[in-house]
């Protein structure tokens, strides 16, 4: 067999080349920014799932057994957690985002993930579990059926395992026991950016300003407006025609790079200049020949396999290349194809051109 490097990298990565384009352009207030104060809280708790069929946590996780026991205790049923002998629990951590102006009643989704060494949670049912706030306030009870994407399996020293099967979620099994109504003041709003940008700050300052209200951006993420007197008494119709005006967006030009799954995520606005680029590459021949080896005559030997592998490397002769300044992400596409490369090669090659100072954008790695 013959492996390039290129088939290399591909053996070891799923290769994902995204491109995303992220042009200044207009967009609503409420796609970019939340006020202050109606943010979202995470509430949290540990939780027993039930039925797991033998995949639950082992003997060793020996804090279930006294979980299991202290709820048996609870339900009337005096049990030393010494004699506790299942692997069909398991202890769980839940968690879920309680949203802002939430009621009782309201129902929202809870994500479930395994403290100890349980195989897997799919076919489970996590009993009822309190989730609290920082605060230690109980704000949601959680329980239901796990949805489970992942599987496992063994069997006779082999097993498989598909996806994550140690975390699950349940659509609507959280249920709001107490009301989170979050005070917004009344005599002035302040808007908190997703992505910090003093230019979109600005921007939605001036729109803000056009629609006739007093705003101002106090730094890059923070857009402050002043609430007139007549219109305290309904803030939700002026929250909602605020959040509705559209305004320019604009965002630094950033690549993001993920050398585990080989993922390139390159903005609109990243361009390089005028760059030399001498692209080599490395050729790998790997062959392989299996013999079976039989025992002499008249022994009580068995007869065994041998593999034999020759490994030569070899360097590909590489070419340099001119390429010239490029002014948006198209050309900066167009230059890359034409070089031949791929996203794996494309993640060193990036790098290289910012430390040589070429490239106009910011790497982030995952």
């Amino acid at each position: 067999m013959r492996y390039t490097k290129h088939h290399q990298l591909a053996l070891m990565l799923t290769v994902a080349f995204v491109l995303l384009s992220t042009a200044a352009g207009a967009i609503r207030v409420k796609e970019v920014a939340l006020l202050e104060g109606a943010q979202n809280i995470e509430v949290r708790g540990f939780g027993l799932v039930f039925g797991l069929n033998g995949s639950g946590d082992t003997q060793q996780a020996f804090y279930t057994n006294k979980a299991l026991a202290g709820l048996m205790t609870r339900e009337g049923l005096q049990l030393d957690p010494i004699q506790v002998r299942t692997r069909n629990v398991a202890l769980v951590r839940v968690t879920a985002s309680l949203p802002a102006f939430a009621t009782p009643g309201t129902r929202v989704d809870v994500t479930v993930s395994s403290v100890g060494d349980a195989r897997s949670l799919r076919g489970g049912v996590l009993d009822l579990a309190p989730l609290r706030d920082a605060n230690n306030t109980m704000f949601v009870m959680a329980g239901g059926s796990l949805a489970v994407g992942g599987f496992s399996a063994s069997g006779a020293g082999t097993s498989i395992t598909k996806n994550h099967p140690t975390v699950g979620r349940i659509s609507g099994g959280g249920t709001i026991r107490r009301e989170f109504l979050p005070k917004l003041p009344t005599d002035r709003l302040i808007w908190a950016l997703h992505r910090a940008d003093y230019t979109t700050a600005q921007n939605m300052a001036v729109a803000f300003n056009t629609a006739g209200l007093t705003s101002a951006a106090l730094n890059s993420r923070q857009v402050q407006v002043e609430v007139p007197e007549a219109r305290r008494a309904n803030l939700v119709k002026l929250i909602a025609e605020m959040e509705a005006l559209d305004i320019e967006i604009d965002n630094v030009a950033k690549v993001v790079i993920n050398p585990r799954t080989g993922t390139v995520v390159m903005g609109a606005n990243v361009s390089i200049g005028p760059v030399a680029l001498a692209h080599g590459g490395l050729q790998v021949i790997v062959t392989a020949q299996n013999e079976v080896v039989q025992p002499n005559p008249l022994t009580a030997g068995q007869p065994t396999r041998l593999q034999n592998t020759a490994v030569d490397a070899n360097d590909v002769a590489g070419r340099v290349h001119l390429v010239e300044k490029t002014a948006d992400l198209k050309q900066l596409v167009a230059a890359l194809n034409a070089l031949g490369v791929t996203p794996n090669d494309l993640i060193d090659i990036l790098q290289a051109l910012r430390q040589a100072g070429a490239l106009n954008a910011e790497i982030e790695v995952q």
